[in-house]
């Protein structure tokens, strides 16, 4: 199992894990579902108080993945092999994205 804290403008909104099926789970952080001025990060994740579980990562977080050939030259800088999408993210979305939304990857597993 791997996870990742989901931050929008540098505050922790939620986490996203992919567990050992390779199943995605996406839910808010109880401060930030509870902070009525602070956004849902997509139209497709709304603020509810439930899981949001796809078999699939999920297109938001896909979408902010690199694409073409600035994503083969990622790659083997990253160390992440090409059908990793999850560690591709995690690995990418750390610091410079497009928009508000970055990830840190949780290293401990007892953090989930």
């Amino acid at each position: 199992m791997r996870g990742a804290r989901v931050y929008v403008n540098g505050n922790l909104c939620g986490k996203l894990i992919e567990d050992d099926k390779k199943e995605y789970v996406f839910t808010y952080e109880t401060h930030y579902f509870n902070d009525t001025d602070a956004p849902a990060i997509s139209l497709t994740l709304p603020k509810i108080a439930q899981e949001h579980r796809s078999k699939t990562l999920f297109s938001f977080f896909y979408n902010l993945l690199s694409e073409g050939e600035n994503r083969e030259l990622n790659l083997p800088y990253r160390k992440v092999e090409r059908d990793d999408v999850f560690g591709f993210l995690i690995r990418t979305t750390g610091n410079d994205t497009i928009g508000a939304v970055t990830l840190q990857e949780i290293k401990d597993a007892g953090l989930w």
